[in-house]
């Protein structure tokens, strides 16, 4: 069994810890809170004792193998670093880290320690986006990618009644990019990898970060359009065009429905079960690569893309961060 703690307290802590267990791959070992009192709480809901108030403690602990990180996106790459270097395994919520330059020194890091490093992106390990890759040359010579992921923030009425909500504050490497359309692009690099160029838009906030905006990724024989929102609900399907059928999608960042659609036949159903916690398949995928030492994985790789046009596409956009210019020093 792989012995995990988790770094915070809140719903999706609960979902990953719930994924986790269900795979029969992990055993819940340690919770982080920056207050006891309610790393005790946390942890009596799975019956376990062993909290932590301080991290350079818990990275310490021989009583876990890994870590789940689900603190503030500002918080994921220097707490990743504090317990690659207690050699501890990371699977670290999206987005892994701030920016690029924080990305790719967690990977060097990881590398020279042995130890697996794992964006959870929880995407582009669905059954049902196994299926969309599987089924693209149905649809023929590619055209145009339209990728949507618009989801009004529950938190945005605290916004805009005057408070300053961690997820549209700067502080805390946040935004609509950062948080609602890594998720689209991810999946586009997981289908058809680095793109040739792209070119980026986006609307601010009084704050600082981006309220919504829209990412065009330029390939050879088509781009892929990704429209991401922190202020206003999507309901539309993502569409994937070619020359020979149009594919829908369900919910992007989970791919609950995939539908083929061909001139001249009926539509065909490609949608597969799925579990109703989509961090099962991530967790399970993190399992394997951790009972077999999979250091350099192939989501690495995409993680790096994703994580390269983000940084730059935000500095398009002018949405910066802390962790920006200590990337500059």
């Amino acid at each position: 069994m792989i012995r995990f703690g988790v770094i915070g307290t809140n719903w999706i802590t609960d979902s990953f810890i719930e994924a986790a267990l269900k795979t029969g791959k992990y055993q819940l070992a340690a919770v982080y809170s920056r207050k006891m009192e309610k790393a005790e709480e946390f942890a009596s809901k799975y019956g376990i004792s062993l909290c932590f108030d301080n991290l350079e403690e818990m990275a310490a602990s021989d009583e876990l193998d890994v870590v789940y990180i689900a603190s503030p996106n500002s918080l994921h790459g220097p707490q990743a670093k504090l317990f690659i270097e207690q050699g501890k395994h990371v699977i670290g919520e999206k987005p892994l880290a701030s920016n690029i330059a924080e990305v790719d020194a967690l990977i060097t890091m990881a590398q020279e320690k042995g130890v697996v490093l794992f964006e959870a992106m929880k995407t582009t390990y669905t059954p049902n986006f196994v299926q969309i890759r599987k089924a693209l040359p149905k649809l023929g010579k590619l055209r145009k990618v339209y990728l949507s992921y618009c989801q009004l923030s529950s938190r945005y009425a605290k916004y805009l009644d005057g408070e300053n909500p961690n997820t549209f504050n700067p502080a805390f490497s946040n935004g609509s990019l950062m948080d609602i359309g890594i998720y689209p692009l991810s999946a586009a690099i997981g289908l058809f990898g680095e793109p040739n160029s792209f070119t980026a838009q986006g609307v601010l906030l009084d704050s600082g970060v981006d309220a919504h905006g829209t990412l065009v990724l330029h390939y050879s024989h088509f781009d892929v359009v990704i429209s991401h929102s922190k202020v206003s609900d999507g309901l539309i399907p993502s569409e994937l065009q070619g020359e020979l059928g149009t594919m829908l999608v369900d919910f992007i960042s989970e791919c609950k429905s995939v539908t083929l659609h061909r001139p001249g036949e009926p539509a065909l159903e490609l949608t597969c079960p799925q579990e109703d916690n989509a961090m099962y398949y991530e967790a399970a995928e993190f399992a394997r690569l951790v009972e077999t030492n999979q250091i350099g994985h192939s989501g690495l790789a995409r993680t790096l893309i994703v994580s390269s046009i983000i940084t730059q596409a935000r500095e398009v956009v002018g949405v910066r961060f802390p962790a920006d210019e200590e990337m500059r020093v």
